[in-house]
């Protein structure tokens, strides 16, 4: 995937990210998706009074494109404030595997523009599917 799309992916979870309703943990994440057709989604977490059973970015982001008749996720940017990358939940890497390839490129960041890029086999090697052929 091309860097351009990666820093544009970035810049929409940024932008995502200022709208997260983080009440209870104070941790806001945006998350962007470029999928097969070249729209990008967005989607960011919202937690609710019966934490912590609110909504990850990342599932908001992948709601929005199957909302929006998108089924590939071509690549996806997570944003976080911490010291490190902010890297997708276990849930998460799960609900991104569904809608992903092997190769499907991952790039997790934090808000002092710090990044690590993963595949979707080194996010989540081995993931479950009931399909024949994991990450269609």
């Amino acid at each position: 995937m091309d860097d351009s799309v990666i820093g544009a992916l970035f810049d929409a979870a940024a932008k995502v990210r200022t709208h997260a309703h983080a009440p209870y943990s104070q941790f806001k994440v945006g998350a962007a998706l470029v999928c097969e057709d070249g729209r990008i989604f967005v989607g960011c977490n919202v937690e609710n009074a019966a934490f912590p059973s609110g909504t990850c970015a990342e599932a908001g982001a992948i709601a929005a494109m199957i909302a929006g008749g998108g089924r590939q996720i071509a690549a996806m940017a997570i944003l976080g404030e911490a010291a490190t990358p902010v890297t997708p939940c276990g849930a998460c890497r799960q609900r991104i595997s569904e809608f992903a390839q092997h190769q499907t490129r991952i790039v997790a960041g934090n808000t002092a523009g710090l990044r690590q890029s993963f595949t979707m086999d080194e996010l989540l090697p081995h993931a479950f599917s009931l399909r024949a052929e994991p990450h269609a």
